[in-house]
């Protein structure tokens, strides 16, 4: 090839012409590939709703400007390792098809901002999808057969969704309060195979929507208690004991309140909450704690009126868990991010 038409084709693929391929539900059961159609040239392609089984690798890695990927609805039992050469690619679809797990390859896609992999049997994801992915916004795995999320996964630091709902989970990571913009968690009928939650879930900065429902969890964390931006909050279908089911159905206020509550009489067995004082010796949130215990004079003696604002006077020395909700628990006290917006995805 001559040098001067070499680089024809190189600033072509550089600069355009950009397509929009629609391929949606014309019946294609292999990858198509018109002998005139540049698919370095193409930005965003829609194969969704046909009768996909596979996709050449050398078909893949020639979609080097893609931008956006819809495979959903199809019959695919892998994705070429060659996925891996789409850097550029910033949504990816593969949801409604057979795969049992994705390629570890997709951690080259540093662009990534949207993995949509639902309705497959994925039982894992690749364990080094955290440090990977620092643009990934949002992470909808529901209806698969995960046991486990990566461990890295509170490394995704532009983390806003989490959809896991309808898994297998048994755990979940217990360092996903290290992601700052995670306003929305969604892990519910993971039936009998999910028994509790971190106890550090309630220190997520923007957690704004908490979705739990119909799994087998019996008690919730404390550090729910000082969820400042919590604004939703579904637990039923849970054999909750602490709070009870009545409780946490009047909303998040009331949760609170009983956790607030419960945090106090465990403080004047112990001395003080386990994860409070985890809390307080963390440097990571730039805050200085205004909570202590305080003691006060009855006539059995000094008695520990439990977790309140240094700063509080209570009317005859009684600590009220609406004070404690809006002044001394305050986590804008511990946490300088704001809540982010719910999406309109959220339901």
């Amino acid at each position: 090839m001559k040098r001067g038409m070499r680089r024809g084709i190189e600033k072509e693929q550089k600069e355009g012409p950009w397509k929009e391929e629609d391929w949606s539900g014309k019946g294609f059961s292999s990858f198509p590939n018109p002998p005139d159609l540049n698919l370095a040239s193409i930005t965003k392609l829609d194969l969704s709703r046909n009768g996909l089984k596979s996709i050449p690798e050398s078909a893949m890695a020639r979609l080097l400007n893609l931008v956006e990927l819809d495979l959903h609805s199809n019959q695919l039992t892998s994705l070429p390792n060659s996925i891996g050469c789409l850097s550029k690619l910033r949504r990816l679809d593969v949801s409604g098809n057979l795969l049992p797990f994705l390629p570890k390859t997709i951690e080259a896609c540093k662009g990534l901002e949207a993995l949509l992999a639902n309705f497959n049997e994925i039982t894992c994801l690749p364990d080094t999808i955290g440090q990977s992915l620092p643009k990934l916004r949002l992470l909808s795995v529901h209806s698969n057969k995960l046991i486990y999320l990566p461990h890295t996964t509170h490394k995704l630091t532009s983390l806003r969704t989490l959809d896991a709902h309808l898994n297998c989970l048994v755990a979940l990571p217990n360092d996903l309060h290290l992601l700052p913009l995670l306003a929305f968690v969604d892990v519910r009928h993971n039936f009998n195979h999910l028994r509790s939650l971190p106890d550090s879930i309630g220190l997520l900065p923007s957690l704004a929507h908490l979705n739990i429902s119909y799994n087998s969890i019996s008690s919730l964390p404390d550090s729910l208690a000082c969820a400042a931006a919590l604004c939703t909050l579904r637990a039923e279908g849970n054999p909750l004991v602490s709070p009870p089911l009545d409780v946490v159905a009047n909303g998040v206020d009331a949760t609170r309140g009983y956790l607030i509550g419960r945090i106090n009489g465990e403080s004047k067995k112990r001395g003080r909450a386990a994860w409070f004082g985890g809390l307080a010796r963390c440097g990571t949130f730039g805050f200085r704690s205004r909570m202590g215990h305080r003691k006060i004079r009855t006539q059995e003696g000094e008695e520990d009126e439990g977790l309140v604002d240094r700063d509080y006077r209570s009317i005859d020395g009684l600590a009220t868990p609406s004070r404690l909700e809006t002044g001394g628990l305050s986590p804008y006290r511990f946490f300088s991010l704001q809540p982010s917006t719910p999406p309109r995805a959220w339901k």
